[in-house]
């Protein structure tokens, strides 16, 4: 193990003092930008996962630069790609949740800088959290979101597209467009829970369905993207995740609780022509990519961007974090953080500092030991934090929509002090419980999901989302009395404006008209 991390140590000295790299631009080259949603940095083959097929991956990181070391600022679909596509941290953008949130037209994006340089751009979209309505179409001549939207439902509908669909529409945009630059965005959602690969996949990964998820990705990538780059040796190709997956990591099940390794570090492949192949060290970032992508066509960089070109020398460079749904959503403490010099110090209640050299797996919290590093990341933090903007508000029909992809969203109002019991750490089994009754939902056992959404309830009863989790099982199980009484105790308890119009529409739906007035009319 020593020598291991000497050997990865004298790697990435070798990393910050290497020379530009050779890259042979001419004219304007096509650029193609992959996102994998939920894809961990572990998952791929050529990161030495022997247990997945990623042959596409595998090449495409064998003809370009691989960083092992390359971290998201979020761990949730929408403000880890409004990241990536603006280059800007979360608290300069504002974007810090799916639900609630969008992007402000005076941001701009990588669709909006290339289609100034001249560029057709197109971007095609796998689910519902990267709607144009939240912002990120901007700068698009194409913003293709049609992965079977529908009409908003409390139920859990469909609302993501395969692979395959969105690259077939990304193929036929790529075609009519030839003899332009062209700038490609593709976002690929398959690898997100519930876990449901294609055949032969299903079958060929029945022990484990993730795996089987990116195997099904990797294989559309092959037959359908390949060809297109294959006949492009000129294009700069960007391959990367908005974030990762926990797996059980921590005691989490899937992402956005937390922002261990297994959430935040992601795969990050660039290829270009001239860039010969190697393996890269540094600890780099998501708001690297717009620099790296306006450096190779010699554009000049936004002074407001905080990242770096990835083209040339890597120089240390700290990386801001946060996850903030459960605070969002739940009420539960914010988490923020940043990657200082090989550390991680999140901020919470229960702080923690990890050498991640040393304890990739975040194991043992140094925070005690190392008080001087922790206090240094910790002033750094504050210098980079900013408030989360004030007066979100999230729709009911943003609730069910993400609802239908598992996510649990509301409007939970925070606290001015947060202590031990408001810590995920401390309420990770209850997150795994509200994970459980969607499970079960999904699976047609409407008794256990409402069994478990009762305990949900019992076990924090001022948390908004248990209460509207409660609220949409009772009505799927037809008793809405059951549902609007719930709701009508949450109101009277003083939690949050969406409570309110969720137990509205559910007065209006049974007749009291006048009584939905009277809940409602606060918000006119």
């Amino acid at each position: 193990m020593r020598r291991l991390s000497l050997a990865l140590a004298t790697l990435a000295i070798f990393a910050c003092h290497h020379e530009t790299p050779a890259i042979a631009i001419h004219g304007k080259p096509d650029v193609i930008l992959v996102t994998i949603d939920t894809l961990r940095a572990d998952a791929v083959g050529y990161a030495g996962n022997t247990r997945v097929k990623t042959p596409f991956l595998d090449r495409m990181a064998a003809e370009g630069i691989v960083f092992t070391n390359a971290h998201a600022h979020n761990v949730v679909t929408l403000p880890s790609h409004v990241n990536i596509l603006t280059g800007l941290y979360p608290y300069q953008h504002g974007v810090h949740d799916n639900a609630g949130f969008k992007l402000d037209a005076k941001n701009e994006t990588l669709g909006t800088m290339l289609h100034r340089a001249g560029y057709a751009t197109g971007a095609f979209i796998g689910a519902y959290p990267l709607d144009a309505r939240y912002g990120l179409n901007a700068g698009f001549d194409v913003y293709d979101d049609n992965y079977g939207k529908g009409a908003a439902s409390l139920d859990f509908s469909n609302q993501e597209r395969p692979a395959g669909a969105v690259l077939q529409a990304a193929t036929n945009w790529w075609s009519v467009n030839q003899g332009k630059p062209r700038f490609l965005w593709v976002h690929l959602y398959d690898a997100h829970a519930p876990y449901r690969p294609p055949e032969p996949f299903a079958s060929e990964y029945a022990s484990d369905l993730y795996l089987g998820e990116v195997a099904a990705i990797d294989h559309a990538l092959d037959a359908q993207l390949a060809p297109i780059i294959n006949a492009d040796p000129n294009a700069i190709v960007i391959i990367t995740a908005d974030h990762g997956e926990a797996r059980g990591d921590h005691g989490e099940l899937t992402h956005g609780l937390f922002a261990y390794e297994s959430t935040l570090k992601i795969p990050l492949i660039v290829r270009a022509p001239g860039l010969k192949h190697r393996v890269e060290p540094a600890y780099v970032r998501h708001v690297d990519i717009v620099p790296t992508v306006l450096d190779a066509l010699s554009i000049a960089k936004p002074a407001v961007l905080p990242g770096a070109s990835l083209l040339g020398k890597i120089e240390p460079r700290d990386a801001y974090f946060e996850a903030l749904s459960a605070s969002l959503n739940r009420g539960w403490a914010p988490l923020t953080g940043v990657i200082h010099r090989g550390e991680k110090y999140i901020e919470l209640p229960v702080a923690e500092l990890y050498d991640l050299p040393r304890d990739p797996r975040e194991v043992t919290n140094l925070r005690s030991e190392r008080r001087r590093d922790a206090e240094e990341a910790r002033q750094l933090l504050a210098g980079m934090h900013a408030t989360v903007t004030a007066g979100r508000k999230v729709s009911s029909e943003e609730m069910a929509r993400l609802r239908s992809l598992g996510y649990v969203s509301g409007n939970d109002a925070g606290k001015a002090t947060y202590t031990a019991a408001d810590d995920p750490k401390n309420l990770v089994a209850l997150d795994n419980k509200m994970h459980d009754v969607i499970d079960a939902y999904e699976r047609h056992d409407v008794p256990r999901a409402l069994a478990l959404a009762k305990e949900v309830v019992a076990t924090r009863p001022e948390m908004a989302a248990g209460r509207e989790l409660l609220a949409f099982v009772l009505q799927q199980s037809e008793n809405v009395p059951g549902a609007i009484e719930n709701l009508r105790a949450a109101i009277g308890n003083g939690q949050n404006d969406g409570l309110r119009v969720q137990l509205g529409l559910l007065l209006t739906e049974t007749g009291k008209t006048a009584e939905a007035v009277q809940i409602l009319a606060p918000l006119a």
